[in-house]
């Protein structure tokens, strides 16, 4: 009765929100950024790529559903959905499914893991190891923007809850003037976290660029610099006395074992992760016995996967650092029945049994554009 009966993946587009991304004015035409990150033809378009659900239905009825990554191979999502078909899901090995593919892993991980729960009647986090938190803060979110369109940002952030804001940035924006405005219109309100997803590419850029911000707005840099340049890194943090974060992030193609570099330099102050939910809960771990907080990363999704996220940092027993969970800011629709609540900046983690969530067959019709069936 716990066999996958059958998969079904339907390929959605869900578009961002009218001006959640970058201000108007702020034309972002690094091609070989967005084709690196699979976005299109700019990073802008990212909400325009499609993604997939996925439903695992087993013999006795119950279903689990996931969401891949943004840009997922159809080709080897159908060659995982033939592989899974006839398999018990109580008998599978959650922590190495027989999926390769990282943008498609999680999807199958999440519906596996969310049917077991309605077996077991428990929450994912519990199948994660067990619950540290209910509740987990986020940031605030968005690209790149005037120093104005920055600020307001900042404002509208600080006034739900948020104790921090999140920006993407690159290096020509000129986020000196980015913080001044934040400061003068949020105080000591908002914390700021700078996200040049390596696009400053060395030390000398990220110290032109920071000069005259002012520390005590900021929370930190998360990728300033190339991933490779560990000892970049760790001047970074020694020079400019704010913190200094890495992103580890399995989906693109990175490895848990680029962490070890860090570990060793003692190179930040802290991680963002974001994959698969046993790996992430292994680098929290990690990141533990050094002595380092982190945070839950995303590529800005939809509900099924901010909700996988919210019981990933729930189980990760030093992800106190506000995580990357906000599709609701920039997303047209979430596509699960009830959203992902807030309160005072932080969201609730779901306790109903496996993810606790629904999904919404009326928003999944809206923005389907193909399915498949195994």
């Amino acid at each position: 009765m716990t066999t996958i009966h059958t998969i079904k993946a339907t390929e959605v587009i869900v578009p961002a929100k009218p001006g959640s991304l970058n201000s108007e004015e702020v034309i972002d035409k690094d091609a070989a950024f967005a084709q690196k990150f699979l976005t299109g033809e700019r990073w802008t378009e990212f909400a325009n790529q499609p993604k997939w659900i996925i439903e695992i239905t087993l013999k006795n009825g119950l279903t689990g559903i996931g969401e891949t990554y943004r840009s997922a191979s159809k080709e080897q999502l159908s060659e995982a959905m033939q592989t899974l078909v006839g398999q018990n899901v109580l008998q599978l090995n959650w922590r190495r499914l027989p999926v390769t593919d990282q943008r498609i892993y999680e999807a199958f991980e999440t519906a596996v893991l969310d049917v077991v729960g309605k077996i077991l009647n428990v929450p994912v986090a519990q199948l994660l190891g067990g619950a540290y938190r209910d509740r987990v803060d986020c940031f605030g979110w968005t690209g790149r923007r005037t120093p104005e369109d920055a600020a307001q940002k900042a404002y509208e952030a600080m006034q739900k809850g948020h104790k921090a804001f999140k920006f993407k940035c690159s290096d020509e924006d000129p986020v000196r003037l980015w913080t001044a405005e934040i400061k003068k219109k949020c105080g000591d309100g908002i914390k700021i976290l700078l996200d040049p997803n390596q696009r400053w590419t060395d030390v000398a850029t990220t110290l032109r660029l920071m000069e005259g911000v002012e520390n005590d707005i900021m929370l930190g840099l998360e990728d300033p610099i190339l991933h490779a340049d560990v000892a970049g890194f760790k001047h970074l943090r020694e020079t400019l006395g704010i913190p200094m974060y890495r992103h580890i992030s399995l989906p693109y193609t990175q490895d848990i074992r680029d962490m070890i570099a860090f570990v060793r330099a003692d190179a930040v102050d802290g991680y963002n992760f974001n994959g698969s939910a046993y790996n992430c809960v292994l680098l929290a771990e990690i990141a533990h016995l050094e002595g380092k907080a982190c945070w839950r990363g995303s590529e800005v999704d939809l509900g099924i996967s901010e909700t996988m996220g919210l019981h990933i940092a729930a189980a990760s027993i030093n992800c106190t650092i506000p995580s990357d969970l906000f599709g609701e800011l920039v997303r047209e629709d979430d596509l699960i029945v009830t959203p992902i609540q807030f309160e005072n900046g932080a969201a609730l983690v779901p306790q109903g049994a496996g993810l606790g969530i629904e999904l919404d067959r009326k928003a999944l019709d809206r923005y389907k554009v193909s399915e498949m069936i195994h």
